[in-house]
């Protein structure tokens, strides 16, 4: 699972994150899967590519990416994104690795033409390289303050579990 802190875990525990809720899962329905949880705190889809060779490394079936909240944060260039996360996927289906691309939202801050531009990236990757999608990560987490740590942006233990139910029912 290659992601920021949403995978990572900021502020719950590592077993109460996404990836280990995951695992849970896919351990009670008898799957023999390892989830790897790759997940590094601010990193953007560039950090995301530039440490992809150690997050691939062994026998890996399946990579969630689960990046570009960051980027959208602080306002990088949503070309580049979409370039890194494309790579990413690129080079994940070289490898015959099976590829589930979350898709993320990105604060009004930096105006409504960076917003669109933003949320297109997504679904046109999942479309370009033909790969699963799940169009949002947060669906059903994000501006829900009960939620959400006070922060407003990292989910509580409560919305990990939402997060890993929208996952698990995508892989």
């Amino acid at each position: 699972m290659l992601g920021d802190s949403l995978t990572a875990g900021f502020g719950i525990s590592r077993d109460e994150a996404y990836p280990a809720l995951l695992q849970r899962k896919i351990d009670a329905a008898g799957y023999r899967y390892e989830v790897v949880n790759a997940g590094v705190s601010g990193d953007t889809s560039a950090g995301g590519l530039s440490r992809l060779d150690w997050s691939l490394a062994g026998d890996v079936r399946v990579l969630v990416i689960a990046l570009g909240g960051n980027d959208g944060l602080r306002g990088l260039p949503v070309v580049e994104m979409k370039r890194n996360l494309g790579e990413i996927i690129a080079r994940a289906r070289l490898r015959r690795i099976a590829v589930l691309l979350t898709g993320m939202e990105t604060l009004t801050n930096m105006g409504p033409e960076y917003g669109r531009a933003f949320h297109e990236v997504f679904p046109a990757l999942a479309r370009e390289y033909d790969v699963a999608f799940l169009p949002f990560l947060l669906e059903g987490v994000a501006g829900r303050p009960e939620l959400n740590q006070p922060d407003g942006i990292h989910p509580t233990v409560e919305g990990a579990r939402i997060i890993a139910d929208h996952v698990w029912q995508m892989l």
